[in-house]
């Protein structure tokens, strides 16, 4: 295998061109049929309680969601063969999903039972009426009741046409290397100084295309006061203004964050934008040293990020029975524990009461060597926000492309 981190925070990647392919797909004409043996269902009593035959489901992946839940799905394989025989799982980029899955719907040949996503597919799907409403639904999914403060929140942004599985506070966080780095910025003005005693030695990558990048965009309008950080639009004049200032001194943006890392390793760059599970991750799967540290700025509020699980309109009865009863065994303390995973989506349980020692031991073992103490309390110490809807994140990439972006040549 790659690197996994080159399929993860898929999040923002591509989602202006998702959203726009989006509206195009809400034009379409709804489909009627489709995801194999049997009719549609309509409302909950058409749903049985587990299905009349095991159903195989075919599941796609446009996150790099399964590295967290592929346990998940062996464990229910395992356990209840008489509901799922089999799950065949797939790849792909979030923004080719909605034409993918569009075909198929109007095709009348479903392919696609199960779609695992960032808040971008599941931004897209909705705009484009592509997914199942589960609402009628819910009771046979009672673990969502279980979700932990923020995650219910996030869970909002899916409009009951998709369940949480995972989520994290995710940053922004500073990563630096401190031997190069000496008195590491805690302040937004102590970085722009910085920044601007050491030209091209700060970095981050394109907000659309890199979770770091997008989070230190979200995050911004917190530290620095700005007048409404739920508007890019009209509320962030202070960011703009400081990312334009930054921007004068920083590298040329990257277009993912692995490269970000990847210069952090080879010391072209000092200091780059990070997350709890890029900072983690990367430093395991040896991307970046262990030596590197982080830090935060006076101010700091967590912007958080979260990954779901989508129904396609058209998927059968039978196999929509066996997906509830899926979503409600992956919302188990039992099976949330393996989200812990390799720290890449630290920490990753969407419900309450799921602890470390839960987890594997090799991700007790990971988490332990390359986890940080610092970080629990930073969690619990620090306001955690949900991130922009993801229409009004398209608004931010886009104004930040106008007015930063395009700054460099």
């Amino acid at each position: 295998m790659g690197d996994p981190r080159s399929r993860r925070y898929r999040l923002g990647t591509g989602l202006l061109a998702t959203l726009s392919a989006a509206a195009l797909v809400a034009a379409c004409t709804a489909p009627n049929s489709g995801g194999g043996a049997g009719a549609s269902a309509s409302s909950s009593s058409d749903v049985p309680d587990k299905p009349a035959a095991p159903v195989t489901l075919n599941v796609i992946d446009v996150a790099g969601n399964l590295q967290l839940t592929q346990p998940m799905f062996d464990d229910f394989v395992k356990q209840h063969p008489d509901i799922v025989s089999k799950v065949n799982t797939s790849t792909a980029k979030a923004p080719d999903l909605p034409g993918k899955l569009q075909a198929q719907e109007q095709g009348g040949s479903l392919a696609i039972d199960l779609v695992l996503t960032g808040t971008d597919a599941l931004g897209s799907g909705i705009a484009g009426g592509l997914y199942q409403d589960l609402t009628p639904y819910l009771s046979r999914i009672s673990n969502m009741q279980n979700y932990d403060t923020v995650p219910a929140k996030m869970q909002q942004q899916a409009k009951n046409q998709g369940v949480e599985l995972v989520w994290y506070p995710s940053g922004p966080l500073l990563e630096y290397d401190p031997a190069k780095v000496t008195n590491p910025p805690t302040t937004a003005d102590e970085l722009l100084a910085w920044c601007k005693a050491n030209p091209g030695k700060f970095l981050y990558a394109q907000p659309a295309n890199s979770g770091p990048g997008r989070t230190l965009l979200m995050g911004l309008p917190y530290i620095l006061g700005d007048s409404d950080p739920s508007n890019p639009s009209t509320g962030w004049d202070k960011t703009w203004k400081y990312l334009q200032d930054l921007g004068g001194c920083a590298q040329t943006y990257e277009t993912g964050t692995t490269n970000t890392m990847k210069k952090l390793a080879n010391g072209s760059a000092w200091m780059v934008a990070s997350t709890t599970g890029w900072d983690i991750n990367a430093r395991a799967i040896k991307t970046v040293p262990n030596t590197t540290k982080i830090t935060t700025m006076k101010g700091f509020h967590w912007v958080s990020d979260a990954q779901f699980a989508a129904v396609p309109k058209g998927v059968s009865k039978d196999k929509l029975s066996a997906i509830l009863n899926l979503l409600q065994f992956m919302l188990t303390p039992q099976e949330q524990a393996f989200s812990f995973d390799a720290g890449y989506f630290y920490p990753g349980p969407s419900i309450k009461g799921v602890t470390i020692d839960m987890a594997p031991q090799k991700s007790q073992d990971t988490i332990k060597q390359f986890g940080r103490p610092e970080y629990d309390d930073l969690i619990k110490n620090n306001p955690v926000e949900v991130s922009l809807p993801p229409d009004v994140q398209v608004q931010a990439f886009k104004l930040w492309t106008d007015k930063v972006g395009s700054q460099k040549k």
